[in-house]
């Protein structure tokens, strides 16, 4: 067995796979087509992990055993596809921390609400005193936390990405939350390579595992079917019916099983309709741990909410700023913009991902007095929303989107910067959209 692993990037996920490795006594090089952030390389100097940046020297990477690939390397990426070609198998972080531990693994992946569902459920599982650790998409890397730093339970946000690259790993309590269009440059276009992506996180289950799942889903409906699922199955639904055992009755928040649980729902922290799908899979997968009621009962009624998702900001001038900056697609801006109470002033725009608008038009229609177009272009936008009749602006920079809003919105009116798309034409990262948002408007 060749001893070499190669980590393709250098961020959480590579360095801390680097570190994982090193650990285990592996022959280890780590390679990033740019730069590497200053504390990565630190992290890996200190563990003496030779590392490159700026490109990949083929011959030091085309000789591995094996490669693990950070999440935002798409198999496109011309090192990649050489090594696919090579027949290196190439394999995610996640998979590789994975084989390192048997510690429980809860799993979260969906279009949307991953964020805030982890996040809540670490919540729920640390105000139980539960040995957890957040990782994935959020937190620090599973990898590093399995080589030095490891817990009891991990609560994992999975990205498709990432599940493309994982073969058997296994999530003891898996929870898909919905399947909407969504990063479907990276799946040629075809949607169902994008469901199948997201359908892996079923992969390993036993029947002593538990699947949790949004039951209204039609994409999840219609996939199951494809599926000898093994794990008990809990599904969860806005109302009672077609056998889910999560759902609202009544104003009661209730779960049937593992063990009956309810509390009215206007005691929940988080409001709106897509919240309620994240507060009741949480709820579910906190139950199915063993959590008592009254801990579950409290965190899910103090739970803080998530930084860039539906987040206010502040007041000026009577009317509300909300960053909800995390909504990358258009199924989120949809949930974002359901869930106003006044009319919005709608901050859309950036690098756009295939993204078909008809569903969210009824919606813009009827709740957007505005609509600031924020990207590098601009086209796509004015070719969808122009035609609506509803007053919209052209910017291309934050600080020019704010002055924008300031200008059209009325006090009453909401500003409402969910933009549908990624953040890449403009901006590091969607965190970068927000912090920047947030900064111009609490200096209006």
């Amino acid at each position: 067995m060749n001893n070499r692993k190669v980590i393709l990037g250098a961020g959480e996920s590579g360095a801390g796979a680097a570190a994982l490795a090193k650990k285990e006594g592996f022959d280890v090089f780590v390679s990033d087509g740019s730069a590497i952030a200053p504390r990565y390389k630190k992290m890996l100097d200190e563990r003496d992990i030779p590392w490159e940046e700026g490109g990949h020297t083929e011959s030091l990477i085309l000789n591995a055993g094996e490669i693990i690939k950070s999440p935002g390397i798409p198999d496109t990426a011309p090192i990649v596809a050489k090594a696919i070609e090579t027949g290196i198998p190439i394999i995610s972080e996640i998979e590789f921390a994975g084989r390192y531990t048997t510690s429980k693994m809860i799993c979260i992946t969906g279009s949307n609400g991953k964020t805030t569902t982890t996040s809540l459920i670490y919540h729920i599982f640390r105000a139980a005193g539960y040995d957890a650790g957040l990782a994935g998409n959020i937190g620090r890397s599973l990898a590093l936390q399995v080589a030095e730093e490891p817990h009891e339970y991990y609560i994992i946000e999975l990205s498709s990405f990432q599940l493309d690259n994982m073969y058997d790993f296994r999530a003891n309590i898996a929870i898909l939350l919905n399947i909407t269009p969504d990063h479907l440059d990276r799946y040629g276009f075809k949607m169902q390579n994008y469901v199948d992506a997201k359908m892996r996180i079923v992969q390993n289950q036993t029947p002593t595992d538990a699947f949790i799942y949004w039951n209204d889903d039609p994409i999840i409906r219609r996939e199951l079917e494809k599926y000898d699922i093994k794990a008990i199955q809990y599904p969860f639904s806005e109302l009672k019916g077609r056998g889910s055992i999560g759902y609202i009755e009544e104003g009661k928040y209730t779960l049937e099983k593992p063990t009956p649980f309810n509390m009215e729902q206007e005691e929940l922290s988080l409001t709106g309709r897509h919240n309620i799908y994240n507060s009741l899979a949480a709820g579910l997968a906190g139950n199915i741990a063993g959590i008592k009621k009254e801990v579950i009962r409290k965190s899910l009624s103090d739970f803080p909410g998530v930084e860039h998702r539906l987040e206010k900001v502040c007041m000026v001038r009577g009317v509300q700023y909300v960053n909800d900056s995390k909504a990358t697609n258009v199924d989120a801006c949809w949930y974002a913009l359901d869930s106003m109470k006044t009319k919005v002033v709608l901050i859309v725009g950036g690098k756009d991902k295939g993204n078909d608008y008809e569903p969210i038009k009824p919606l813009i229609r009827e709740k957007c007095s505005a609509l600031v177009y924020l990207g590098a272009d601009n086209t796509k936008l004015h070719q969808n929303f122009d035609s609506l009749g509803i007053t919209v602006r052209d910017t291309h920079s934050m600080k020019e989107c704010v002055e924008a809003c300031y200008e059209l919105a009325q006090p009453g009116e909401t500003v409402l910067l969910s933009p549908c798309c990624a953040s890449f034409d403009l901006f590091k990262n969607m965190e970068d959209r927000g912090e920047q948002f947030k900064e111009l408007v609490r200096n209006l």
